[in-house]
């Protein structure tokens, strides 16, 4: 399963993620030019038997023991690693950035990796192969879009049969930790060049960290995905401030939802005052509209004495609150 694009945008530029990114990418071009790329690997990539060795481990400094759970998650073995990586980034860390903030998320990104990497240690004690690649960490992301967000909807492309199809985040990632976990059980120690257990400790560590900085828990995903949205119908008259310029026969205003509004879709019930009127009107927000769209409600404009009439333009503006409690 590859996801294509999920339909959650985020409300502030996502600095540390495109940072992160743009370190990575940096990181692969300088690595093509290297001429020692094996001794580079070995050096700042993530080998087990450094720490399970007794003559390997008291043979090098704490320096070298220490920098690769750092350096091992921004190195890749080719290109198609590295774009599978950081294409789900770019698609998952945006939103967790957005909940977490900056600092947070960068701490949050960090700890992902290197626990990502004792875990993948603990199941292959032994091996002298150096595990590379941020995909530990990113599975951490995965892990808190997958509580925070679990019926946000993700557009995938199966490989089987090269059909996207949208899923919600609950199915997508559950699937996606079933088969990690599948092969992680079959893999011998040290076999295969995918760090299964790195990506299942990331995943894992992702849901506990978020609980220690958000308080938000398994708990909590559970009782979201109980709770079956309904399209929802409000009873309040919403209030909105219509505004227009001279030439132009539309007039502009904001209407304010909520997430779950957003998620599930409402109808609601709009004032519009202009000039020395007060109009008032039932406006269909659909489902899985997203912060800054515009609905365009037609002929609820200026008219000129021609007849010729503008539109109403609606920009919706998505409460930043949290639906899971």
């Amino acid at each position: 399963m590859f996801p294509i694009r999920d339909a959650n945008d985020s409300k502030n530029k996502p600095v540390v993620n495109n940072a992160i990114i743009i370190i990575n990418i940096t990181i692969f071009i300088a690595g093509l030019f290297l001429t020692y790329e094996r001794e580079y690997l070995y050096r700042y990539g993530l080998i087990p038997a450094k720490y399970s060795t007794h003559s390997y481990f008291y043979n090098i400094s704490l320096a070298q023991k220490t920098i690769p759970f750092f350096t091992f998650m921004f190195l890749h073995g080719g290109f198609w690693h590295l774009l599978a990586n950081l294409w789900s980034l770019y698609i998952f860390g945006d939103n967790i950035e957005d909940c977490l903030g900056h600092k947070k998320y960068l701490l949050f990104y960090l700890l992902c990796g290197i626990i990502s990497g004792i875990t993948h240690i603990i199941f292959n004690i032994d091996s002298d192969i150096p595990v590379i690649g941020a995909s530990g960490a990113i599975a951490g992301v995965m892990g808190a879009y997958f509580i925070l967000y679990p019926r946000a909807k993700i557009l995938t492309l199966f490989p089987v049969v090269f059909i996207p199809f949208q899923a919600p985040a609950y199915v997508f990632f559950g699937i996606w930790f079933a088969y990690q976990f599948i092969n992680a059980a079959s893999a011998k120690s040290g076999a295969g060049s995918i760090a299964w257990w790195a990506h299942i400790g990331g995943f894992l560590a992702g849901v506990l960290i978020l609980k220690f900085f958000k308080g938000v828990s398994f708990a909590d995903f559970v009782k979201e995905i109980k709770t079956k949205p309904a399209k929802s119908k409000s009873g309040v008259i919403n209030s909105i401030k219509a505004a227009g310029t001279t030439g132009d026969l539309n007039i502009y205003g904001i209407l304010d939802i909520t997430s779950s509004e957003a998620f599930a879709g409402v109808e609601k019930t709009v004032n519009v005052p202009w000039g020395f009127y007060n109009r008032v009107y039932k406006v269909t927000v659909p489902k899985g509209v997203s912060d800054g769209q515009v609905l365009r409600l037609k002929g609820l404009g200026k008219a000129q004495k021609n007849r010729t009439i503008g539109d109403l333009m609606l920009k919706i503006r998505i409460a930043q609150i949290n639906d899971i409690k």
